[in-house]
């Protein structure tokens, strides 16, 4: 599992148009990776509405964000649009990029147990270290959070 003062991962995910991304081609500035469960659920709305809500104030700290599910390049586009967020959403087809960052867990509801996100952020530094987890993220007050850690970078 991914911790504090490590190196981001090389990995691969699929951007909105179906081109590649990968952390490290936002290497030189900050970057704020938030991994969620499912597009147009009532937190993962929220939270990419909170998100957006401050976008303009991570680019004045330097800062680049990007959400990542397993939901696919349309269904993130049809997300973006009925909610007009103004952050790029990421998708990680076959979970490895959830596992590389210690995401994909067995959750249970309701008894049933069952593999899905973890709903996690991860703030990197412009020299591509992880300084920043927050796992099992609470919604409320949790975009602010990750922005004042992101103004404390240099």
């Amino acid at each position: 599992m991914l911790a504090e003062g490590d190196p981001v991962p090389n990995v691969a995910l699929e951007g909105m148009e179906g081109k590649p991304v990968h952390p490290a081609d936002f290497k030189g500035q900050k970057l704020v990776l938030y991994f969620y469960p499912k597009d147009d659920t009532s937190g993962c709305t929220r939270e990419a509405q909170d998100f957006t809500a401050l976008v303009e104030e991570f680019e004045k700290a330097g800062t680049w964000i990007l959400g990542v599910s397993k939901d696919d390049a349309r269904k993130h586009r049809k997300f973006t649009e009925k909610y007009d967020l103004k952050v790029p959403l990421a998708t990680d087809p076959d979970g490895s990029v959830c596992e590389a960052f210690g995401t994909w867990v067995e959750k249970s509801l309701y008894g049933r147990k069952y593999m899905g996100i973890d709903r996690a952020t991860f703030l990197v530094d412009r020299d591509g270290v992880i300084k920043r987890v927050w796992r099992k993220v609470k919604v409320p007050g949790h975009a602010e959070a990750v922005l004042a850690a992101a103004r404390e970078l240099p």
